[in-house]
């Protein structure tokens, strides 16, 4: 067939088509004209820049933008509700702080990840399970911050020499992470009740000495250790904590300005929980207790934990 042949059979058709047609039915027009071109396309009659898209009676450039990731538009799932289509919908929320315990972690730094429904007549979900991220700490991981403090016994003549019979740990949120008595290798001959708090039935069945520092040189290690006029815990336990893992509330002077105590004064633990907190310890007759007293210090190094952080770090810079 010729394509003198082909206009003429073209154009004869599209007139008896026009005269079957009602007047004002455009529909059916076009409905043939769709089959028409569709047919002369498929038989390589018509140019390929102008493609005719039979679904949508529209035709397409070849020069046309693709579809998003190289996948036809017809497949992306866009919602009726939703104005705007994101391909990805899926968000991560920020991680939750964390401390732990040497047996059961009182928290867990976690992240957690919620994939949006797109497509939903709602949009993306949300879980409820979501919150608002905890503020951070200056390293912004809580867990690697502990305190501790220890309770002492008196051995060898006159009770001079001190032995560790209790140790508390705490976290940064204040939860107790390790409390327990422990039993000196040598015999007690002082228990400093007054001050320690120690009495003879809680040395009884109590951890042996050398197993309980394992324990807790395992817990302190590569953490940021806090305690009050620490050198002397750490003394007990025979062990040197970096001293840039170290932070000792008794040697601050930011403490004690805001306490209103002189700056190069050495204040005890009562003295600056007294004054900053007007909270009183360390009371009564029953004598010292390490969780307290591991708690108060914590509180104290949060008081001035960014300041001190802030100047820590400036020194490092310099040094």
């Amino acid at each position: 067939m010729s394509d003198s042949d082909l206009m003429l059979n073209l154009r004869y058709s599209d007139e008896a088509a026009q005269k079957g047609t009602p007047a004002g039915n455009e529909k059916r027009k076009e409905r043939w004209f769709q089959k028409k071109r569709l047919y002369l396309q498929r038989q390589g009659y018509l140019d390929d820049q102008n493609k005719y898209n039979s679904n949508t009676g529209q035709s397409r450039p070849d020069h046309a933008p693709p579809s998003l990731n190289g996948a036809s538009t017809k497949s992306l799932p866009v919602s009726t509700h939703n104005k705007s289509y994101h391909p990805s919908s899926s968000s991560t929320a920020g991680a939750s702080h964390s401390s732990s315990k040497p047996s059961t972690s009182t928290h867990s730094l976690s992240s957690s990840t919620d994939s949006g429904n797109t497509g939903s007549s709602h949009g993306p979900s949300v879980s409820s399970s979501q919150k608002p991220a905890a503020p951070q700490t200056s390293e912004g991981i809580p867990s690697k911050y502990l305190a501790f403090d220890c309770e002492m016994v008196g051995t060898g003549p006159k009770g001079r020499i001190s032995q560790l019979a209790r140790c508390s740990v705490v976290s940064y949120d204040g939860d107790v992470v390790y409390d327990k008595f422990i039993k000196p290798s040598v015999p007690v001959t002082d228990y400093r009740t007054r001050w320690s708090g120690i009495r003879p039935r809680d040395l009884v069945g109590a951890m042996p000495y050398f197993e309980a520092r394992k324990e807790i040189l395992r817990l302190l290690n590569g953490r940021v250790v806090i305690g009050h006029a620490v050198h002397n815990d750490f003394k007990v336990l025979g062990y040197s904590h970096p001293a840039a893992l170290t932070r000792d509330t008794s040697r601050i002077p930011l403490l004690n300005a805001k306490a209103g105590i002189a700056v190069h004064e050495c204040a005890s633990l009562k003295r600056l929980t007294k004054a900053l907190f007007n909270r009183d310890i360390q009371t009564g007759k029953k004598g010292h207790s390490s969780v307290e007293d591991a708690k108060a210090t914590m509180e104290l190094y949060k008081v001035v934990e960014v300041e001190w952080e802030r100047e820590l770090a400036s020194r490092s810079k310099h040094s």
